[in-house]
C-alpha cells in the first residue's frame, strides 16, 4: 500500500482543504524533499478564488524549504539529508527558452521550446509545496543547498518573494542614482524596494496605506513613503520629484489603478516594470502614454528560478545585505493551513507572510 502524506489541495473555487494523498514516485531526475517550512503566496489566493485556473485535486504552493528525503537514480551532486530550497520556477534547463535565458517561459516538450509561464510548475501544473513532501523535477537544475548558518525562515522568501521583487528592479534596469517608485508594499513590493536599493537607486518612493507595511518599507530602503489613503500618489510623487517623474516605476499589486498610476509618474523614456498578477484586461490611458511616442518601456516579469538564482539570493541573505525575516508575521502548523488561508486571503491582523511547518 502506498504511503500517504498530508497536503493542501485545491477542491474548487473558494475551497482549499487539507487532505491525504499518496506519496509521489521518484523518477531518475527527481528528488523528494521533506518540507520543513513553506508559506502562502498571493498567487495561491488567486487560485483559491478561482481567478487563476488549476486542476482540481492539485496540491498548491510553490515556496519550499526542506530536506532531501530521496534522490532519483540519475541525480548527482546531492546527498539525502541535505537542507535545500527550490525556486517557485523550476526550469528543465534544456529547452529553447532555458537556453535563451528565459527560464520562466520553459517549454520543455513543446514544439518550439517556449511556453508562457511554463517554468512555473509547483502548484500550477504539478503538485506543490504545501504538503509534508514535495517532488522536485529536474533536481540538478533546481535544488540549491542552504548554507548551514542560515535558518529556514531566513531563506523562506528566496524561492519566490525575493526573486520576484528583485526581478522587478532588475527588469526595470535600475541604475545608480535612479529615482524609483514602487506601488504596493506587500511582500513582493517590499522586496522590490529592497532590490532597487541594492541596485543603486538613490531615491525610492514606496506607495501603500498600511502603517506597518510603510514602516517596513523604510527599513527595506524607501526614502519616501506615500500614503495613498491621504494623498493622490501621482500628485505626491510628481511633487517629490519636482515634476520630473521617476526613472523606473514598479507595479507590485496587479490592478488597473496601480498600473495606470505607475505609467503617470514615469518620466519620458522611463521604464514601467510590472510584477502584478492581473485578473482582467488592462487599459493604457492615452495621455501618460503620450500617444505611444514617450519612449517608455513596459516590461513584465515572472520571477527567475533555478539553483543559481537561489544561490545568489541566499548570498544576499548570508552577507546581511537584507533581512527578510520581518516579513514573516504569523506561523501555523500544516494542520491549520485552512485557518492560515482564511487569515492571509482576508489580510487580517497585519499579516504579511505566514510560515507553515508540517
Amino acid at each position: 500500500m502506498a504511503r500517504k502524506m498530508k497536503a493542501a489541495i485545491f477542491v474548487e473555487p473558494n475551497r482549499i482543504v487539507l487532505d491525504e494523498k499518496p506519496m509521489p514516485d521518484v523518477g531518475p531526475l527527481d528528488a523528494l524533499i521533506r518540507i520543513t517550512t513553506t508559506t502562502i503566496c498571493g498567487t495561491d489566493v488567486h487560485i483559491l478564488k478561482g481567478e487563476y485556473p488549476v486542476e482540481r485535486g492539485l496540491t498548491v504552493g510553490h515556496e519550499p524549504v526542506g530536506v532531501i528525503e530521496k534522490l532519483g537514480s540519475a541525480v548527482e551532486g546531492y546527498q539525502e539529508g541535505q537542507r535545500v530550497i527550490a525556486g517557485a520556477i523550476t526550469p528543465s534547463g534544456h529547452s529553447a527558452a532555458c537556453l535563451c535565458g528565459c527560464h520562466s517561459q520553459d517549454g520543455a516538450g513543446t514544439r518550439h521550446g517556449f511556453k508562457p509561464m511554463g517554468g512555473w510548475r509547483f502548484g500550477n501544473t504539478i503538485d506543490g509545496a504545501q504538503a509534508e513532501y514535495l517532488l522536485v523535477p529536474d533536481a540538478m537544475t533546481n535544488l540549491a543547498p542552504i548554507p548551514d548558518a542560515l535558518s529556514d525562515e531566513q531563506v523562506l522568501m528566496c524561492p519566490d518573494i525575493m526573486s520576484t521583487g528583485f526581478s522587478g528592479a532588475e527588469r526595470g534596469r535600475v541604475k545608480i542614482g535612479d529615482t524609483v517608485a514602487v506601488f504596493a508594499q506587500g511582500p513582493i513590493g517590499l522586496c522590490a524596494t529592497a532590490g532597487a536599493r541594492l541596485m543603486g537607486a538613490t531615491r525610492i518612493i514606496a506607495v501603500d496605506a498600511v502603517p506597518a507595511r510603510m514602516e517596513i518599507a523604510r527599513r527595506m530602503g524607501a526614502d519616501h513613503v506615500v500614503d495613498f489613503s491621504k494623498v493622490d500618489p501621482v500628485d505626491e510623487i510628481m511633487r517629490i520629484t519636482d515634476g520630473r517623474g521617476v526613472d523606473v516605476a514598479i507595479e507590485a499589486l496587479g490592478r488597473q489603478e496601480t498600473f495606470e498610476a505607475a505609467l503617470r509618474v514615469l518620466r519620458p523614456g522611463g521604464t514601467l516594470s510590472s510584477l502584478g498578477v492581473y485578473s482582467g484586461d488592462l487599459t493604457i490611458p492615452l495621455g501618460p502614454f503620450h500617444a505611444g511616442l514617450g519612449d517608455h518601456t513596459i516590461v513584465t516579469t515572472l520571477c527567475p528560478g533555478g539553483k543559481e538564482r537561489m544561490r545568489r539570493l541566499m548570498e544576499v541573505i548570508a552577507s546581511s545585505r537584507l533581512d527578510t525575516r520581518p516579513l514573516v508575521t504569523h506561523r501555523f502548523p500544516l494542520d491549520r493551513i485552512e485557518e492560515a488561508y482564511d487569515l492571509f486571503a482576508n489580510q487580517r491582523d497585519g499579516v504579511l507572510k505566514v510560515a507553515i511547518t508540517p
